[in-house]
């Protein structure tokens, strides 16, 4: 009986894996997956790659947001959720709706579907042995307000203890990251979950951080899913921000990726979770699924096996 051509096509992708798999082994990956991805149908195909990742023995951790579901939430309750420049005002009813969304529904959601998978995931969050530290954000003038906005209950990061998730990480457990964190004071912060997972990935001088969003990765036209860019340095992100190509919910991520490689974190990639295996593909193959953004492009070449298109040394 002939062997089916696919067969053949899935011994070839392995060998072409083999050298990225000998690269990343027990290396640190921060993967921040979207609110918007939290659904049954995302969660279950990050999920699948993501225990792919761990049963190769790279070590994940897993920071989630949820802003969809707790605009959701605040909806049912009947709770006002006002926006000013596109960032949530978080006042006392507001930050209980996010906590109860982020460290309880999404987050047991996302340990769920790992254990589903027979992955030893630990639910986490900023609050959780000082991971964390805050400070609440003082009023802020924001593009089109007249005067500065209170944002409440909003904190910005002021340090991070990653003793906790490298416990974790060395117990063979895949922490699973909600970014509601405290000030030192004790007082409940909600906090940008793209912001958590740059400043985990610097503390933990990650390999790599991975940005799931809604979109492929970063678009020269953002209304062109086409017109992905595949590799850019953080001149070239300038550029983009430069033209207004990079505006509105791709800011913030836009700000971590910058963060983390100034950080130390030497690659930063941007997928998309509707494209299928995108973090697989994007993480074991040349041409990858998404962008990829480094500090310089002249560091590709010689920094990592197949960061330019070409066979794998």
């Amino acid at each position: 009986m002939t062997r089916p051509l696919s067969h053949e096509a899935d011994m070839e992708a392995l060998q072409r894996a083999v050298p990225y798999l000998k690269l990343f082994h027990d290396k640190i990956f921060v993967i921040k997956v979207g609110g918007e991805a939290a659904g049954e149908d995302g969660r279950s195909s990050v999920a699948a790659q993501v225990r792919v990742l761990w049963s190769l023995g790279i070590r994940a951790v897993l920071v989630h947001g949820g802003g969809p579901q707790t605009t959701a939430l605040c909806e049912r309750l009947g709770v006002p959720t006002p926006f000013v420049g596109g960032r949530r005002v978080t006042d006392a009813a507001t930050l209980d709706a996010a906590v109860m969304t982020l460290n309880g529904a999404v987050n047991t959601a996302w340990v769920a579907s790992f254990r589903a998978l027979g992955v030893p995931a630990v639910g986490v969050s900023g609050v959780d042995a000082g991971l964390i530290r805050a400070r609440r954000r003082p009023p802020t003038r924001v593009d089109g307000a007249a005067e500065e906005v209170d944002f409440g209950f909003v904190g910005d990061i002021e340090g991070v203890d990653p003793l906790l998730l490298r416990t974790l990480l060395g117990g063979g457990f895949l922490p699973v990251v909600s970014p509601v964190s405290a000030s030192g004071d004790g007082t409940v912060l909600n906090v940008n979950a793209d912001t958590v997972a740059a400043a985990l990935a610097v503390a933990l001088q990650a390999e790599k951080m991975i940005l799931v969003t809604g979109v492929p990765g970063l678009l020269e036209d953002p209304a062109d899913r086409t017109s992905l860019v595949s590799y850019v340095d953080l001149d070239g992100v300038q550029r983009l921000r430069d033209r207004g190509v990079v505006a509105g919910g791709m800011l913030p991520k836009v700000r971590a990726a910058e963060a983390a490689i100034r950080g130390g974190v030497r690659r930063v990639h941007m997928i998309g979770w509707r494209e299928p295996s995108s973090l697989l593909i994007e993480v074991f193959t040349n041409d990858g699924a998404g962008t990829m953004i480094v500090r310089d492009l002249k560091d590709l070449a010689a920094a990592e096996p197949g960061a330019l298109p070409g066979d794998p040394e």
